[in-house]
C-alpha cells in the first residue's frame, strides 16, 4: 500500500473504527482523518497516532446522519491533505431495544436508518467527487452478517445493513470506469463494548450466539480491521462490488 495516502474513517473513536485507524496509520503509513460523534474518543486517538507519526491524523466531531456534517468532513480532509484516497464508512448503531417488528418503534427505525444507511450514502456522495477528480479511490462500507441473513428482532438494523450491500454494488458499477473500487465487509458477532452493551440485559443470548458460531468465539476488532485494510491494498486492485463475510462460519 502506498504511503501518505489519505483515509477518512467514520465511527473511528472505538471498536472496529479505532482498530482500522491504527492499522491504516501505523502499518499503512497513511494520513488518517478520524470522525465520530464522540469528541473525546477521536481526539484521544488522534493524539495517540500523532505521537507516533506527527501530523498524520486529524479528528472531527461528525454526525453522519447530517449531510452537512459529512460534506464538511470530506472537504476538510481534502483541504488538509490534498487528496481523498480511501473512505471507510464504519459508523453504525443498533436498535435501542431488541424486539419483533410489530413491537419495534418508529423512532428506533428512523434513528438506525439515518445513521447506518443514510450515513453511508452521504459518505459516498460527498467523497466520490474528489475521487473522480483525482482519478482513483477506494471505499469500504461496513455492513454486517445481519445484512446477509435473517436477523429476527433487529428489523431496522438488518434492513439498514442490507441496504449498505446494495449501495456498495450499485456504486461499484457506477464508478468502476473512474478507477474507484467499492467493497463491503460483513462482520459476524464481534467482541466490542457495543456488543456487550446490546446483550447486557440478556446474557443467555450472547452465550447462545457463541455456541452457534462454528469457531466457538467472537471476532476480534483487529481481525475485522485487517480485512478492511486488505480490501484497501494493492493486493485487491481488481476486486470491486464484493461483500467479504467475516463470521467464523456462522452463516454456513
Amino acid at each position: 500500500m502506498e504511503s501518505n495516502r489519505v483515509c477518512v474513517i467514520t465511527g473511528a473513536a472505538h471498536g472496529i473504527g479505532a482498530a482500522t485507524a491504527r492499522l491504516m496509520s501505523l502499518h499503512g503509513s497513511m494520513n488518517v482523518v478520524l470522525s465520530d460523534r464522540d469528541k473525546e474518543g477521536v481526539d484521544a486517538l488522534m493524539h495517540q497516532l500523532n505521537t507516533i507519526r506527527p501530523k498524520s491524523s486529524i479528528a472531527f466531531t461528525t454526525d453522519v446522519s447530517d449531510p452537512k456534517h459529512v460534506s464538511q468532513l470530506m472537504k476538510a480532509a481534502y483541504d488538509r491533505f490534498g487528496s481523498l484516497d480511501v473512505l471507510i464508512n464504519n459508523a453504525g448503531i443498533s436498535q435501542s431495544k431488541i424486539a419483533k417488528t410489530a413491537d419495534s418503534s418508529i423512532e428506533d427505525w428512523d434513528r438506525v436508518v439515518s445513521v447506518n444507511q443514510s450515513g453511508v450514502y452521504y459518505g459516498m456522495k460527498y467523497a466520490i467527487p474528489y475521487m473522480v477528480e483525482q482519478g482513483h479511490g477506494i471505499i469500504v462500507n461496513v455492513s454486517s452478517l445481519a445484512g446477509q441473513i435473517a436477523a429476527p428482532n433487529h428489523v431496522s438494523y438488518a434492513a439498514s445493513k442490507a441496504a449498505v450491500l446494495s449501495m456498495t454494488k450499485t456504486v461499484a458499477l457506477e464508478y468502476g470506469r473512474q478507477n474507484i473500487r467499492v467493497n463491503a465487509v460483513c462482520p459476524g458477532y464481534t467482541d466490542t463494548t457495543h456488543f456487550d452493551q446490546l446483550h447486557a440485559t440478556k446474557p443467555e443470548l450472547k452465550e447462545r450466539l457463541l455456541r452457534a458460531t462454528p469457531m466457538k468465539r467472537y471476532a476480534k476488532v483487529d481481525e475485522i480491521a485487517e480485512s478492511i485494510y486488505w480490501l484497501c491494498s494493492d493486493q485487491t486492485s481488481f476486486i470491486t462490488g464484493q461483500a467479504l463475510t467475516i463470521d467464523g462460519g456462522i452463516s454456513l
